[in-house]
């Protein structure tokens, strides 16, 4: 079994938020086979508690504008780690030392990870090689 199409599309939607917000070793990881209670976890890593936060913020913005609201939120007072679920997705923003620690990839390294690419970068590098060749 593989991840649906509509959590896969939530999944994505939540990694470009956070993308946005400048987070850093975005993975989304299909656990759909090893789990029944969701289906892809997005990991993320903030540099400190407030860019966690802001990290947050952005997920659940973009993901209420696409019309998910998440079932439950917590490690909010912490700053550290952040888990958004939402039901067949959940969103682990993860401050940089807890993601060291608890490596949640290493965990579920025999699921697949589903690929990411940020379209932002992608965009703004775009712009950069036509100036330069321009």
């Amino acid at each position: 079994m593989t991840a649906t199409r509509e959590a896969a599309a939530l999944a994505q939607i939540a990694a470009q938020a956070a993308a946005d917000k400048l987070a850093s070793d975005i993975v989304l990881i299909d656990v759909s086979d090893r789990l029944a209670i969701t289906d892809v976890f997005v990991v993320a890593t903030g540099n400190t508690e407030r860019q966690v936060e802001a990290i947050v913020d952005a997920v659940e913005e973009q993901a209420r504008l696409a019309g998910h609201k998440p079932i439950r939120r917590e490690g909010q007072r912490d700053g550290r780690w952040v888990l958004l679920d939402y039901g067949d997705v959940v969103v682990h923003v993860q401050h940089s030392e807890e993601r060291v620690f608890y490596a949640l990839e290493r965990l579920w390294k025999d699921c697949p990870f589903i690929p990411f690419t940020d379209a932002a970068a992608e965009a703004h590098a775009a712009e950069r090689a036509a100036g330069v060749d321009g």
